[in-house]
This record gives C-alpha cells, sequence and structure tokens, in this order.
C-alpha cells in the first residue's frame, strides 16, 4: 500500500475538497441514509488535516484531524468505500492519523460496532452511547502518552 496523501484545509485544491466530500456523502448521507449537515465549516481551516487514499485518483478511504479549542486532536469523518472495505486502507489511515498526533490526546465518536478498530490505536470508549443521526456513537479518547505511561 502507498503513503496516504495528507493536506492542510488551505492546501487542498478544489478538486481535492470535491473528491473527499463526495466520498463522505456517499458514504454518510446516501449509504447510511443519515442527512445530517456535511458542512461544519471546519474543512478549509489551515490547521485542518485531511488524509485520503489512494493519494491520486478518486479516494477510496479519509478521515480528517481537528484541533479542539483544548488542544485535543479530534478524529473525523472516518470512511471507506464499499468496494475498498476490508481492504486495510482504514487501518492505513488511522496509523497516518496516529503518527501524525504523536503523543498528544485524541478523540472520536465511533460509530458503536466500530469500537474494536479503534481500539486497536489506543482508544477507550468515554460515557454511555448515544445517538447521532440515528445511528448510535460512543466517544472514545486516547490519552497522551504520559497518562497512558503512568
Amino acid at each position: 500500500m502507498t503513503t496516504p496523501r495528507f493536506a492542510a484545509g488551505d492546501e487542498l485544491t478544489a478538486a481535492e475538497l470535491y473528491a473527499v466530500l463526495r466520498l463522505r456523502v456517499d458514504v454518510f448521507v446516501v449509504e447510511q441514509n443519515a442527512p445530517y449537515p456535511e458542512l461544519d465549516g471546519r474543512d478549509l481551516l489551515p490547521e485542518t488535516v485531511h488524509l485520503w487514499s489512494p493519494p491520486t485518483g478518486e479516494p477510496q478511504a479519509y478521515l480528517r484531524i481537528l484541533h479542539d479549542p483544548n488542544g485535543v486532536r479530534r478524529i473525523g469523518r472516518v470512511c471507506t468505500t464499499k468496494a475498498a472495505r476490508g481492504t486495510g486502507l482504514g487501518r492505513l489511515l488511522m496509523a497516518e492519523a496516529m503518527a501524525r498526533i504523536g503523543d498528544a490526546e485524541a478523540v472520536l465518536d465511533a460509530q458503536s460496532y466500530a469500537q474494536g478498530f479503534y481500539a486497536r490505536f489506543g482508544f477507550v470508549p468515554e460515557g454511555e452511547p448515544f445517538l447521532e443521526d440515528g445511528i448510535e456513537h460512543i466517544t472514545m479518547r486516547r490519552r497522551p502518552r504520559a497518562e497512558r505511561t503512568g
């Protein structure tokens, strides 16, 4: 597998932005039948990092890393096309995201069925499951390295 493409929000070309938004809408809005406001105003921020694979052509897997105001990194919009599921692209992107985040604290809201996937990267459930757009989610957090090693 090749190294995923990454770009800060202010580095995305119009074609790249269109391609990742199309993938996100195809998976979250169309496939999961969860109409929600996909455009949240954070995609073009310079501190937002977008990762996708393959690095050229139509993206088959995608995620983004946001910087929350409290300094925590937030991983979101993790998705793969139906055709790419089970190929390891999601794992590749998460590994790259964790390398970029380093020892910092990270949080995400996982669809409940995917908890095991995120646990492989050090995330643990926090709080109670909740419904978001009709789909059960749970917040998962990976503490900073200093807190993980005690």
